[in-house]
């Protein structure tokens, strides 16, 4: 549906080049929610703008929805951003207008008639569900219900692709959960495809299903949720989960563990899916000459499955110790040893 093949994109600023993108590829398969996550500077917005071409690559190819928009003409491309809808962190609204205006704009300049008009406004504000503000002012409205206008705009010409810039990036917690719960039902309801960019994980972890985390210009890693999640592999992915997933050990517990003077093993391990039924630590409990000490927990929901993480030291000869490790590992429970 998406594919940015092996994208690259220079700025030269008065201070010298600046490398926004450096040789970037994703792809994003029909139905994907799709999170782009980095910090400031790492070249997200200019990843996102490339997909409706308001960016275009030095090098690299763009495709959707199997056209290669790297190729089309400015006319073609205007026909084809029809189908791609943009949302905004600051809105982009006309603040003097009305709601109405607002989200019946894309449609005016393409003419469509005004009976037309009137039903795809009504329909899309029925979706966000700001019905009872169609004839309000725009300065009338919350930073959410804003958001909500701004949505019902990206959808009023039926596209099949939603790019989402920071959108909930300027709202309160609250509000914020209430639009990432409009986009699921977007997303599920509606087919649209989404694909957004954010530098907040708990945004990656309620509503996408596939992660891309960016730095400097790169794409260092990708894949499901789940899996980025459950096994990081490059340090700023690690620090990215641990925002929402905390596995550092406190340095309390850690000089408490420290003293311990006999034998042991510093062991995290994660249950992921159906490996949180596995009565995985009565297992080990009776391991002959084993200690099993839990030293912290924590549980989280990843889309349709769910995390489990443990801290455990486990305290005795060498024997007991790797009996356990393959206890664990026929178990298929993630496990990673903890030098302490």
């Amino acid at each position: 549906m998406i594919t940015l093949d092996s994208i690259s994109k220079r700025y030269v600023t008065k201070n010298g080049t600046v490398d926004a993108l450096v040789d970037a590829s994703i792809e994003v398969e029909q139905g994907d929610i799709y999170g782009i996550i980095g910090f400031s500077g790492a070249g997200k917005s200019t990843l996102i703008r490339m997909v409706n071409q308001l960016e275009s690559p030095d090098s690299g190819t763009v495709t959707v929805n199997g056209l290669d928009l790297t190729s089309m003409s400015t006319r073609q491309l205007r026909r084809t951003r029809r189908d791609i809808g943009m949302v905004f962190q600051q809105f982009n609204l006309l603040e003097t207008k009305t709601v109405y205006r607002n989200v019946a704009m894309p449609l005016l300049i393409q003419g469509v008639s005004k009976t037309e008009i009137d039903k795809r406004v009504d329909e899309v504000l029925r979706i966000v569900e700001l019905e009872d503000k169609r004839g309000a002012s725009i300065r009338q409205l919350s930073g959410g219900q804003k958001q909500r206008v701004g949505i019902a705009r990206a959808l009023a010409t039926r596209p099949s692709i939603l790019l989402c810039d920071e959108a909930t990036s300027a709202l309160d917690p609250k509000t914020t959960e209430s639009i990432l719960e409009l986009l699921r039902k977007i997303n599920r309801e509606m087919g649209v495809t989404i694909l957004l960019i954010t530098h907040q994980m708990h945004v990656i972890q309620r509503i996408c299903n596939k992660v891309a985390v960016m730095d400097a210009g790169r794409i260092v890693e990708q894949g499901s949720v789940l899996d980025v999640f459950t096994q990081p592999r490059e340090a700023i992915t690690k620090d990215f989960v641990r925002t929402v997933i905390n596995d550092q050990i406190p340095g309390p517990m850690l000089e408490m563990v420290r003293a311990e003077t006999r034998p042991q093993e510093l062991v995290r391990l994660r249950f992921v899916g159906d490996t949180v039924r596995q009565p995985l630590l009565s297992r080990l409990s009776r391991i002959e000459g084993l200690e099993v000490n839990i030293l912290g927990a924590t549980v989280e929901a990843l889309q349709e499955s769910v995390v489990c993480l443990f801290l455990i030291q486990l305290i005795g000869p060498d024997g007991p110790v790797h009996q356990a490790m393959e206890v664990i590992d026929d178990a298929g429970i993630l496990r990673e040893r903890i030098a302490a």
